[in-house]
């Protein structure tokens, strides 16, 4: 299929067909750059479908962080059931990076965690994007990091033909040459087994083994077996059976490694390798830095010792430049350039993700610079980086920006914008109160009249009248224990946000004590079980979901109805404008939805997310007023495993 088909029984509604029918006319009239400006709930990810379906061309989402992104596979999954939708992110669960601290002289070395089943999810994307065009990728940004070379990747392949002859023991060698491992027993993901003159390949995506019948020197049949997708079980002969084969008459076989180099290329790479070395070793001697030449010396001859008995080494992506033949501070090859010149690129959440973008470059660079001054790495170890923003902004066809809340630089870089603030059902931007942080410095309410400080273009700014309501307990921790307990009662979730991992941590464990049916969400947590968590919260598992920064954007979580945001007058990236309106937002798939704010005074932050939200919440409401509308709260499916 080379069609997107979108499949779902919503329609769309409010502003969403103006919405669609703008930016698929952008497109058309080959706009560079537009921004989607959508609320929290007004069915941004809807809109986004429409239009990919619209377009029909191969698309990447890029999202800020792994949490979000394995949202929204699943809900483009279940759009696109027929069609290529895949997940992408580091296959890393825990990464400690190559790090030297001349401070104390503590080298770290590069220490990862891989995780098998993203690894598998990688594959998946990039063999899609080769074979079809009905290929929409969710990725977090590390995909703007170096995966390997894509014509290396393709040319490295082996086609397998019905009727050819070759002998068993070279067709054994060619797998391995292409990284495919051999095991009789288990056969895992990426591995091949030989069972007589029967050879079995375990492909790298895991989602198919292909069985070639030998017969003599020649291939006498080829078996294609779609089985279910795993990267940690094996697949069993039993499991296997004739009846379920397709047959086929050649069958090609892509690397089970991203990073591959021609024989011959690999022999030019360690020439070249051993030349900088040489080139290194007279600086730094020069230098009188005799120690760092005798560590360089010595770990870059141990790599290249490595690679020509066993065709690798920890760490071999440091002499990628060499592999793979490219010029000094030339840009790395990515998944970008696994893409048809006229994909179609949504950046989610923009606000966020533009930033982390922005500053992966600088903080590879300097990490690494530190490594090569005093003797770890080459000086060619600085080109395994991943883009710069210059680089990552010549990659772009068609871009738009997917936020509620865009900065400066999406608005400037697009072309139009498109509003989407009524949603679908109804629901209006929840109310927001603010309370005392304690109740003893003040028995009445406070208020304070402040103006919208960025109002949208086109918009009026108004003055509208903000209290401070006194707390009914001694601290926002026994007031926020009462709010709990009554939206517990109503079968309905809480969300929580603190400042720090030690105040969550310890909040947590205070409402375990409670009898609260809590669970704190945290950055040491596994990409995947992330997600279950989130689905468990939906579920009724968990009545309140603790966390600092991860509970911000893009969380698809109706059954929330209220958010309670501690030290909400903090200064700082937690508790600005932009962090404000988007943690509000997480109360805004819910008719009842509400956000108490504890602070102590008013700030320029909490001044201009109030007034923005009273802002929609009257354009909501005339809308709702002028159609009939009665808000309703959303309901949406829960979401599967990403396996």
């Amino acid at each position: 299929m080379d069609k997107f088909i979108l499949k779902s029984k919503f329609k769309p509604t409010g502003d969403q067909p103006a919405a669609i029918e703008k930016l698929v006319s952008g497109l058309e009239k080959k706009y560079r750059g537009q921004t989607l400006l959508g609320v929290t709930g007004s069915g941004k990810t809807f809109t986004m479908a429409k239009v990919i379906e619209a377009v029909n061309r191969p698309t990447l989402i890029m999202s800020h962080n792994k949490t979000l992104a394995a949202q929204l596979y699943g809900e483009f999954r279940q759009f696109f059931p027929d069609n290529a939708v895949h997940y992408f992110v580091s296959y890393y669960d825990y990464y400690q990076p190559e790090a030297y601290i001349p401070q104390t002289d503590t080298y770290i070395e590069k220490e990862s965690t891989i995780n098998e089943e993203i690894d598998r999810l990688r594959h998946a994307s990039t063999q899609s994007l080769i074979n079809r065009r009905d290929v929409l990728i969710v990725a977090s940004v590390s995909c703007i990091y170096g995966i390997g070379e894509k014509e290396d990747y393709m040319s490295l392949g082996i086609e397998f033909r019905k009727g050819q002859k070759i002998k068993r023991n070279e067709l054994l060698r060619q797998l391995v040459g292409i990284q495919f491992e051999r095991n009789d027993i288990g056969f895992y993901r990426g591995e091949f087994r030989v069972k007589g003159s029967t050879v079995d390949i375990h492909l790298a995506t895991g989602e198919a083994m292909v069985r070639l019948l030998l017969s003599g020197d020649r291939i006498d049949n080829i078996h294609y077996f779609k089985i279910k997708p795993s990267s940690s079980n094996p697949v069993w002969i039993a499991d296997l059976k004739s009846k379920d084969a397709e047959e086929t008459e050649k069958i090609f076989i892509l690397p089970a490694k991203h990073f591959m180099t021609p024989e011959e290329r690999m022999k030019r790479a360690l020439v070249s390798i051993r030349s900088e070395l040489d080139a290194r070793l007279k600086e730094l001697r020069k230098a009188r830095k005799d120690v760092e030449a005798y560590r360089l010396e010595r770990k870059t001859n141990y790599d290249l010792e490595m690679i020509e008995q066993v065709g690798y080494c920890n760490g071999i992506e440091n002499y990628s430049r060499h592999l793979s033949d490219r010029a000094p501070g030339s840009p790395p090859s990515t998944l970008i350039d696994f893409f048809p010149k006229d994909y179609l690129l949504f950046i989610d959440e923009s606000h966020a993700t533009i930033p982390q973008i922005r500053g992966m470059y600088a903080g590879d660079q300097s990490r690494k610079e530190t490594l090569i001054e005093f003797g770890f790495r080459l000086p060619s170890a600085k080109d395994n980086r991943p883009l710069n923003f210059k680089e990552f902004d010549k990659k772009i066809n068609q871009i738009i920006y997917v936020s509620a809340t865009p900065k400066e630089f999406e608005i400037k870089e697009s072309e139009q914008v498109a509003e989407q603030i009524i949603r679908p059902t109804g629901l209006l931007d929840p109310e927001v109160e603010i309370r005392k942080s304690s109740s003893r410095s003040s028995n009445s309410a406070e208020k304070e009249i402040g103006g919208i400080s960025c109002p949208l273009p086109g918009e009026k700014t108004y003055q509208s009248e903000i209290r401070i309501h006194p707390s009914k307990n001694d601290s926002q921790i026994d007031d926020l224990f009462d709010e709990i307990e009554k939206n517990t009662a109503r079968g309905q979730r809480t969300l929580v946000t603190t400042l720090t991992k030690r105040m969550a941590e310890e909040l947590s464990a205070y409402l375990q004590e409670k009898n609260i049916k809590v669970q704190y969400l945290h950055s040491d947590i596994e990409t995947l079980e992330r997600v279950d968590i989130l689905r468990d919260l939906r579920k009724g598992e968990y009545d309140v979901l603790v966390g600092i920064n991860l509970l911000r954007e893009g969380l698809d979580l109706p059954e929330v109805s209220l958010v309670a945001i501690l030290d909400a007058d903090m200064a700082g990236f937690l508790r600005n404008e932009i962090s404000l309106i988007q943690t509000m937002g997480r109360a805004a798939r819910h008719v009842e939805g509400r956000v108490i704010m504890y602070a102590n005074k008013i700030t320029p932050a909490i001044r201009y997310a109030v007034n923005e939200t009273r802002r929609r919440r009257k354009k909501q409401m005339a809308y709702n007023k002028k159609h009939g509308i009665t808000p309703r709260t959303i309901k949406t499916e829960f979401h599967d495993s990403i396996i």
